[in-house]
């Protein structure tokens, strides 16, 4: 392999904010499909803070952005289908013949539960698809099996445990969501025939997951290939670099500290160093589950930023909130911020705000915020900002 390119540290956070599409000013005609297949896919999340995470996703790359675009595409237009990376998303239709393996991998997985070995197990899933083939998309709420043993952790009742196998095996698929609430139908019925008919030999597929995370990451280890998908394990990761090495552009990435770190970049690097511009200096609120830092300790290591979701820590061990929002300025966090949203009552609440160490909080910068929390309750039909704490 060649001499490792070496790349700064604050061209490595330009570099990471442009390939997750924060760079620019998020402005201009929303072209949903060509952004969704940049970042990859969308994470999608039950809690409705201000708005939920994936609404909040696309609109911190695009402003013009409204809620029901995203389940039109995945409804009316079929160029999404959901299923599972490291959590629930909405991945391109494009990409559904490559995803096969998944279906395989998280569906063989399901079936291995003990449960699912039963008898009743399997009765049960042989007439929840026959209803769904019958009477068309269900939701688990046209069910009604109870749960065995009210004392077992996060124990689902038999139809959701039959419906999750089959979601995961891709015999059944999301049709839509109301209200946030999953409906199920069979896989056949939402997937295109031309996508299901497209076979690809298990290593091409792989190829294709290997490459595409790292289009999408621009620089990247081993494992940060393996766990953008979550659709190889590490070993299949480990050999499909082994296979590529000498294709490979060996980069050493400078983090905050000053180290650096080995790791694999894109092809044409060299073409995205030369083409990259600094970030607007837009001040950004950023979702919990926003892509740019879910991988926390790229996180930490890129931007010294340390944060952490709160959400599922009990009130009285957090450091900082429920629902706490990271806040990007330029190629910087600045800050973080608690925010509660009653949408009935068009209010939103600032309940807390935390400079990181180092920023001053300037009258400028607390006027970006407020600007951007005014076009972030528009986004939710929100028009009232309470401030229910002192700026820091």
């Amino acid at each position: 392999m060649n001499t490792p390119l070496r790349i700064n540290n604050r061209t490595a956070r330009h570099l990471w904010l442009w390939t997750n599409a924060l760079s620019d000013t998020p402005t201009g005609p929303v072209h949903l499909m060509p952004l969704i297949k940049r970042l990859g896919f969308v994470q999608i999340d039950t809690i409705r803070n201000v708005t939920r995470a994936h609404h909040h996703i696309l609109w911190s790359r695009n402003q013009n952005y409204r809620e029901p675009m995203l389940w039109s595409a995945l409804k009316d237009d079929r160029e999404l289908f959901e299923h599972f990376t490291h959590d629930a998303s909405l991945i391109p239709m494009d990409f559904l013949p490559m995803w096969r393996r998944q279906f395989r991998r998280l569906g063989e997985k399901a079936a291995r539960n003990k449960w699912y070995q039963s008898g009743l197990a399997q009765q049960s899933i042989h007439d929840i698809r026959n209803r769904i083939e019958r009477e068309g998309a269900l939701s688990t709420h046209a069910f009604d099996t109870k749960i065995g043993s009210p004392r077992e952790m996060w124990a689902r009742p038999p139809h959701k445990k039959a419906l999750d196998q089959m979601w995961y095996a891709g015999v059944l698929a999301t049709s839509h969501r109301e209200n946030f609430v999953k409906f199920y139908d069979l896989g056949e019925r939402v997937f295109p025939d031309h996508h299901m008919e497209t076979e690809h030999a298990d290593d091409h597929q792989i190829d294709w997951l290997c490459h595409a995370a790292l289009d999408r990451l621009s620089v990247a280890t081993q494992g940060e290939i393996q766990r953008f998908w979550g659709a190889a394990d590490a070993p299949e990761v480990k050999a499909w670099v082994t296979r590529n090495q000498h294709g490979l552009v060996p980069v050493e990435v400078e983090g905050s500290d000053g180290s650096y770190l080995p790791a694999f970049a894109a092809p044409d690097i060299e073409v995205r160093l030369a083409d990259l511009a600094a970030p607007s200096a837009r001040l950004r609120i950023l979702n919990p589950f926003d892509p740019a830092i879910r991988d926390r300790n790229r996180l930490a290591r890129l931007f010294g930023f340390d944060y952490r979701n709160e959400m599922f820590v009990p009130a009285d061990k957090r450091i900082w909130g429920y629902y706490v929002y990271p806040l990007l300025e330029g190629d910087r966090f600045v800050g973080r911020m608690e925010i509660k949203a009653d949408r009935t009552k068009g209010l939103m609440r600032v309940t807390g705000i935390w400079a990181e160490p180092g920023i001053k909080w300037t009258t400028a910068r607390h006027d970006k915020l407020c600007a951007e929390l005014a076009r972030f309750g528009r986004l939710a039909g929100i028009n009232k900002l309470n401030w229910d704490c002192p700026p820091p």
